[in-house]
């Protein structure tokens, strides 16, 4: 079975990269072994985001990457079970400041956005730690997603 992967954008205007999102995805999941996982992926700008990390985290700032993992087991009309994994919310405006930051193309952020996200609605987690420029991650989910994306440097959505 594959996974599902639906991609929306909100309070933008719809980037024509948005159709190159998805199958980046189900390459990703695929290496994960992720597999009958349904997520949604919500790009937004700054305000959105923002809105949201106040009302789920209680923290009154924009944000890159949001991820709200669900986990719920559901059937589907064709007899097919799915997870629902969750919800991924992408700030293209902080995408912008991160790749100026980290002195990389907006593609390769993109790509770890993504991969961040995924890795959270599948139970990883960083704790306190968090990419930091010219310092190699020292958590398992960091170093994995680091790992993951050098294979996957060539891929362009944007």
């Amino acid at each position: 079975m594959a996974n599902r992967f639906l991609v929306s954008a909100d309070g933008i205007d719809e980037p024509a990269w948005m159709m190159n999102v998805e199958p980046f995805l189900q390459k990703v999941a695929a290496e994960l072994e992720f597999d009958g996982q349904e997520a949604s992926i919500l790009f937004c700008g700054d305000k959105t985001i923002q809105e949201l990390n106040k009302n789920y985290r209680n923290i009154d700032a924009a944000t890159d990457v949001l991820s709200f993992e669900n986990g719920e087991k559901f059937t589907d009309e064709d007899g097919s079970q799915w997870t629902l994994a969750g919800d991924i919310a992408v700030s293209v405006d902080t995408l912008k400041k991160n790749a100026e930051y980290f002195g990389i193309d907006e593609n390769s952020e993109l790509k770890r956005l993504l991969l961040h996200g995924l890795l959270h609605l599948n139970g990883y987690d960083h704790g306190e730690e968090h990419i930091e420029k010219g310092k190699a991650p020292e958590c398992e989910m960091l170093r994995l997603q680091e790992e993951i994306l050098l294979k996957y440097e060539g891929e362009k959505i944007i």
